[in-house]
């Protein structure tokens, strides 16, 4: 089976981002983290770093490498929870010295964007009763960072 492995390119701070997220997020580690050893485009022998992480069950590689292009929405980080508290926890962490935005969604410090969502979530809009999917859709669309209960509370009308 092939392998495939997330990248990002982070300007500056990568290894204090991947220390933030891997201790943020059960069962996640660094792997591996070394400065480049050639020249590169970006700079000389030294001047990148490399590393290798897990955040849960996903692989990623990253480099640290001066600017780029910077993060943006066409690229998320997906975690989903299973309660309210776990919702709270990585939400209030994340949103540190970043910004948040609707459906769940915000951007941390370092501008890389995530959607903290319940488990139920999914659940509740694939159910097979359009209409109960369909109240739940709408009052997720209303939020900023998610609420079980009242996600809950949309799908009973």
């Amino acid at each position: 089976m092939m392998t495939v492995t997330q990248h990002l390119w982070f300007e500056k701070d990568m290894e204090a981002a991947l220390r933030f997220y891997t201790e943020l997020i059960p069962g996640s580690a660094i792997t591996w983290l070394a400065p480049m050893l050639a020249d590169t485009p970006s700079g000389p022998a030294g001047s990148v770093t490399v590393a290798a992480f897990q955040l849960g069950d996903q692989r990623y590689e990253a480099i640290e490498a001066g600017p780029l292009d910077p993060f943006n929405h066409s690229f998320s980080i997906v975690v989903e929870c299973d309660d309210q508290a776990e919702i709270d926890r990585l939400w209030d962490a994340l949103k540190e010295g970043g910004s948040v935005e609707q459906c769940g969604w915000l951007r941390d410090r370092w501008g890389l964007s995530w959607q903290i969502t319940p488990r139920r979530l999914g659940e509740l809009m694939r159910d097979p009763d359009q209409a109960k999917a369909k109240r739940v859709t709408e009052a997720m669309l209303k939020m900023v960072k998610l609420d079980v209960a009242a996600l809950e509370a949309a799908a009973r009308g």
